[in-house]
């Protein structure tokens, strides 16, 4: 079991950035992937970016070149988000997959983007 706790979450005016945390119950450097979902109001949840246990990186290309993904430590995976545009506003998960088709989320943290 995993559990993940996101923070860094907030209203922010567009153009400005935000620079979200998810803390792991324990190391997820050997998980299968890493990532960021996001679920704005009356849409589905959609992946924002994804990092391999290589180091390989995937973002969806609403925000390549303005998102970045990336991990902090053993523990924590950030996603650091530049130039946000009020389309960005949704509530942002972090999720984990593991080697033994395990699925883990966090419970959200909330972005706003105001124009």
């Amino acid at each position: 079991q995993v559990q993940l706790v996101e923070s860094g979450g907030g209203l922010v005016q567009a153009g400005g950035s935000l620079r979200l945390s998810c803390v792991a119950s324990r190391s997820v450097n050997s998980a299968k992937t890493l990532g960021w979902y996001r679920q704005a109001p009356g849409k589905q949840r959609e992946e924002v970016a994804r990092i391999s246990s290589t180091g390989n990186t995937n973002y969806a290309d609403s925000v390549r070149g303005r998102f970045t993904i990336g991990r902090d430590n053993a523990n924590t995976i950030n996603l650091q988000m530049n130039s946000l545009k009020p389309e960005d506003t949704a509530i942002y998960y972090c999720n984990v997959r593991t080697w033994d088709y395990g699925e883990y989320w966090g419970q959200g943290t909330q972005v706003t983007v105001s124009s």
